[in-house]
């Protein structure tokens, strides 16, 4: 599903001597597995999910990425999220003016116009997002608020897990999702990812922390250090995160 190989990026600068921030990084999640990408701040973790996501700013100086083996970066980013590419933000932005039910049904008409689909009804949509809502604990009002304005960081990210429930992509990056949750609604959106766990659909779950896995239970788990992928293993490779820290990844990658 997903398959990088050897992709290196940097910062772009107008003086064009950005940092190098990725330094070659390899990583494969098929379809229907859940890959966690844990790693020190700065070496690189929500970079990569920039640019899978076709974030600016950013130079590609190596390697490449696809997703079904179409070619992620030649596309831009509305093309990205039409083939199946949705990014959870650290920070997810307010849209002041703008309902959350409309913006989410603009959204998921432009991707289907996109994929030469017919656009979703009104009757099909209220009926999906009733469901989805259910799911995450999010009331009727909520949804006809402007999008995350007035919102706490738990609402915020419980709304971002909406979208991607509605939105159904074939690649879910959780950009530290965990970040500003307490212990419930941590519980209450791991259980909106767990939901999306399909055979069809590669998750990559960003996070500095054990916590957030100890409730979706990655398949495999990538320590990233200095811009590369230093050791891959499973679950377990976490909880060793977790007792020892990063140091002796750190170390290896300097």
């Amino acid at each position: 599903m997903l398959e990088i190989k050897d992709l290196a990026a940097r910062v772009e600068t107008e003086e064009g001597d950005g940092r190098q921030i990725l330094k070659g990084v390899t990583l494969t999640a098929p379809k229907g597995e859940v890959h966690a990408v844990m790693g020190p701040n700065g070496c690189g973790k929500s970079t990569l999910s920039y640019i899978l996501s076709g974030r600016d700013g950013y130079e590609i100086t190596g390697g490449g990425a696809t997703l079904v083996g179409a070619d992620l970066l030649d596309m831009d980013p509305e093309e990205r999220a039409a083939n199946g590419v949705f990014l959870s933000f650290q920070y997810p932005v307010e849209i002041p003016g703008v309902p959350t039910l409309t913006f989410v049904k603009e959204a998921l008409n432009a991707q289907r116009r996109a994929r030469g689909e017919d656009e979703v009804t009104a009757p099909v949509f209220m009926k999906q997002a009733r469901e989805a809502a259910a799911k995450l604990g999010i009331s009727n009002e909520m949804l006809k608020r402007p999008v995350n304005v007035g919102f706490s960081g738990g609402e915020k990210k419980r709304m971002e897990i909406f979208q991607a429930l509605m939105l159904e992509p074939k690649l879910l990056i959780l950009d530290e999702t965990d970040s500003g949750l307490d212990i419930d609604a941590l519980k209450v959106v791991a259980e909106g990812v767990n939901a999306l766990r399909s055979p069809e659909r590669s998750m990559l779950v960003i996070t500095h922390y054990q916590r957030l896995l100890d409730y979706l239970k990655p398949d495999v788990v990538h320590v990233m250090a200095d811009g590369k992928i230093q050791a891959t293993g499973g679950p377990e490779l976490a909880h060793e995160l977790e007792r020892e820290g990063y140091d002796k990844y750190v170390g290896a990658a300097a």
